[in-house]
């Protein structure tokens, strides 16, 4: 009843041919049929703030950390009510490859597990289209923690692309320490370019076998992951405005999108808390 701070009950009792008893009964009725209605503020706040990207288990995590002990199959059931849902992901356009220069061995073999940062990156090409218009994403991930290293966008698929984003990634490490630069056959990777500024930095080379996506299956992720959660989901207005989402993405997925596989943490703050123990 809005009316009750203005006026006094009985007088608003009589007038809905209501007796005391029966408005308490409501009342309390009320009270008792959201008791979920904090989590549920804070489920909508969550979802919203991550742009509909987490699902209920990333969110019950979340709100777990505020101190607020629900089960996932709880989050799950008012996310329903709520009415929403993770964003599906999409599968990945396959980047081309060629072969037209030196192809290295699979130092890689799948494994992707890394013990430290900076001891094992990747990296590959996709590509973007807004009204006809190509734009190309070049990114460096590090395996340990998924955290995109450095990254180069461009509207043409030219190795200054390629070359850009190890420059700023080599600034990052020191000289010779010993790490593997994964990637597929593609002719950027095969070009001498290529492979005299990774062997002047002391990066061993890494190729994929040829054809076999799996054998790049962490950056192919990052690429599903940025397309299902940004991409397909948008609409843009150039190839300018995409440009800029894509830098903001990138920003977000390394400091706020958390990875339960990494503790609940984000690629930054997992590798923030390695060097702290």
């Amino acid at each position: 009843m809005e009316l009750r701070h203005k006026y006094d009950l009985d007088l608003l009792l009589n007038c809905m041919n209501m007796v005391r008893s029966t408005y308490y009964y409501y009342e309390k009725k009320d009270q008792l049929t959201d008791k979920y209605h904090n989590v549920k503020e804070l489920i909508k706040q969550i979802y919203n703030h991550h742009k509909g990207r987490l699902g209920y288990r990333r969110i019950t995590f979340l709100i777990r950390l505020k101190g607020i002990i629900i089960n996932h199959k709880t989050i799950l059931r008012l996310m329903k009510i709520l009415g929403l849902k993770s964003l599906i992901r999409i599968k990945k356009y396959k980047s081309y490859k060629g072969e037209q220069g030196k192809i290295a061995p699979n130092l890689l073999k799948r494994n992707f597990k890394a013990l430290k940062p900076n001891e094992k990156w990747a990296t590959d090409i996709t590509e973007f289209s807004v009204s006809g218009n190509k734009l190309y994403l070049s990114p460096i991930i590090d395996l340990f923690n998924g955290e995109i290293i450095s990254y180069e966008l461009s509207e043409r698929p030219h190795f200054n692309q390629i070359s850009n984003m190890l420059k700023k990634s080599f600034r990052k490490i020191p000289n010779n320490t010993n790490l593997i630069l994964h990637s597929d056959q593609g002719w950027q990777y095969q070009m001498k370019q290529y492979q005299l500024m990774l062997k002047d930095k002391g990066i061993k080379q890494s190729m994929s076998r040829k054809g076999n996506c799996l054998d790049n299956a962490v950056i192919e992720n990052f690429f599903g992951i940025l397309k299902s959660e940004l991409y397909y989901l948008m609409k843009f207005k150039d190839i300018k405005h995409l440009k800029q989402q894509i830098i903001e993405y990138i920003e977000y997925y390394n400091n706020e999108r958390i990875k339960l596989n990494l503790k609940g943490m984000s690629p930054i703050q997992y590798r923030a808390h390695y060097y702290q123990i």
